[in-house]
């Protein structure tokens, strides 16, 4: 019978998902969350007349709204990941760790929900 090896290239891990993939998500949706906002003062520092109507009247453009909501889906996976390494790391108890992670995810989901409310009523 051959025994396992657990060692090198060959290692079983596993875990919270961590790794490359985490990091480049966070790296990635931070640079969309930095795009927008730059977007987003631009708009305001060079507008001649920034009023309501003038703010509606940006959020009411369809590829604004679609380029807001993609910031914004960016912004809750960022947030995830941030939140769920915090849990896995600093929470030791199983079951409370798995509560806690619940909880975040159907906040970021009402949040999500209430961002396309938000959105697409202007």
């Amino acid at each position: 019978m051959a025994s396992k090896n657990n060692i090198g290239q060959r290692r079983l891990v596993v875990g919270a998902h961590y790794g490359v993939r985490d990091w480049l998500a966070q790296r990635v949706t931070a640079i969309l969350m930095v795009v927008y906002t730059l977007i987003l003062l631009g708009t305001f520092l060079t507008a001649q007349n920034f009023t309501y109507e003038g703010w509606a009247s940006l959020f009411s453009r369809q590829w604004f709204k679609l380029f807001s909501l993609v910031t914004f889906l960016g912004l809750y996976y960022h947030v995830w990941v941030g939140v769920r390494d915090i849990w896995m790391d600093y929470v030791k108890n199983a079951g409370i760790k798995l509560a806690l992670q619940f909880a975040t995810v159907l906040w970021l989901l009402a949040c999500a929900a209430w961002t396309v409310q938000i959105l697409w009523s202007v």
